[in-house]
């Protein structure tokens, strides 16, 4: 099997790939390890920032986004039992952000793939990534109960953190950052409305608490715990009562409670591989970085790395010039640096570490303040969260 761009992963970076390349006259073969019906249920991201949003319009896959999903025009922030708002329109000069889960979003993509698109296969194992410094990469892979051969002339690592694209790069070219959190998120999804309109990211002695959403009729909700800790060792009343203490306000604001359909935990990490190129092989979100998600951003920057990879690729396509494939790493990384360096301040300032001291609570609470009190401070994190440019 022969094609210019082979792509493995099929999560939403490789289906934004594949389809923002089809559009572009550009073909390419997407390799997905698992089945389509996993795919379609993997519980991920839901915040999409105000470019990710436009460039799934652009490619064709935003109508039943604009459809279904929910605009958010801003979030709350609290902290000692107050509220505060952040306006993210009257910050940003227009932007916003839009609930609309992952899910959701490979669905869509995948319909149009499957539809108008190249080859997607799933239950298609890559193996390993062969000859990524050379002209002629190959991806091996196992499908249908044999191995065959993919030849592209570039491989598109969209495989994840576990996934087989990063390995092809040797390790004496490679620099790890990477910074462990001694915390991570209890999440859960829920049978009730949200009980707040926007996200809610809430600072408490006993730890961080967000409330989020799905639908106008799913919640989804998070909180701090230690790193370790197993879902199931909470109950559903724990989970509830947890979470009302954390949100606690000074006015009759309420938690609305229902049925509990999925918890689970997430561990809390930062970590960037360095570069995101070796030769002919480009690597692409989870597969070369990993914020908390504190920040929104995973999903965010991954759709970034593709945009500039199909915009570097369809350059040299009209041109002959491969100035901006060989600025692909550079590129991506001053945007994963920005969005790392928000997921962690983001992340430091509402989470409480184990140990802390009454020092640094006050530290939090000030930092806090001055985002209420502070338009300056204030469009800092509405633009970090609204999202970077690409490229």
């Amino acid at each position: 099997m022969r094609t210019t761009v082979g792509i493995i992963g099929a999560g939403p970076a490789g289906l934004l790939l594949a389809r923002l390349l089809h559009n572009a006259g550009i073909d390419s073969v997407v390799l997905e390890s698992r089945d389509r019906a996993y795919v379609e249920r993997r519980q991920r991201a839901g915040i999409l920032e105000q470019g990710t949003a436009d460039v799934l319009r652009a490619a064709g896959a935003g109508q039943r986004m604009d459809r279904e999903g929910l605009r958010h025009d801003g979030i709350e922030l609290r902290f000692d039992r107050r509220r505060h708002r952040v306006d993210f329109p009257a910050l940003t000069g227009g932007r916003s952000v839009m609930v609309y889960a992952q899910t959701e979003v490979c669905k869509d993509l995948i319909a149009l793939q499957l539809a108008e698109g190249g080859p997607l296969l799933f239950e298609a194992e890559a193996l390993a990534v062969e000859g990524a410094g050379t002209d002629a990469p190959r991806v091996r892979f196992r499908h249908e109960g044999r191995e065959d051969v993919l030849e592209c002339a570039y491989v598109v690592g969209c495989d994840g953190f576990w996934g087989v694209a990063r390995k092809a790069i040797p390790a004496e070219l490679t620099q790890v950052f990477e910074r462990k959190y001694p915390f991570g998120w209890l999440g859960i999804l829920a049978d009730v409305p949200p009980s707040h309109d926007e996200l809610v990211y809430a600072r408490h002695d006993r730890g961080f608490a967000l409330l989020s959403m799905r639908s106008p009729s799913v919640s989804r909700l998070y909180l701090q715990v230690p790193d370790g800790t197993d879902a199931e060792a909470w109950s559903d009343e724990e989970i509830w009562d947890e979470l009302e203490r954390r949100f606690e306000t000074a006015d009759d604001w309420r938690l609305e409670r229902g049925p509990i359909t999925q918890k689970s935990v997430t561990p809390i990490r930062s970590y960037v591989h360095e570069p995101m190129r070796h030769g002919r092989l480009f690597l692409a979100g989870d597969a070369a970085h990993i914020v908390p998600p504190t920040g929104a951003k995973g999903l965010n920057l991954a759709v970034g790395d593709v945009v500039t990879f199909a915009r570097a690729l369809a350059h040299q396509q009209e041109t002959g010039s491969s100035a901006l494939l060989d600025a692909y790493s550079e590129t991506c990384l001053r945007r994963v640096w920005q969005a790392e360096r928000f997921s962690c301040d983001m992340t430091t300032l509402l989470h409480r570490a184990p140990g802390a001291t009454g020092f640094e609570d006050r530290l939090q609470l000030a930092r806090l303040d001055r985002i209420a009190s502070s338009r300056a401070a204030e469009t800092d994190l509405a633009e970090g969260y609204t999202g970077f440019p690409f490229g």
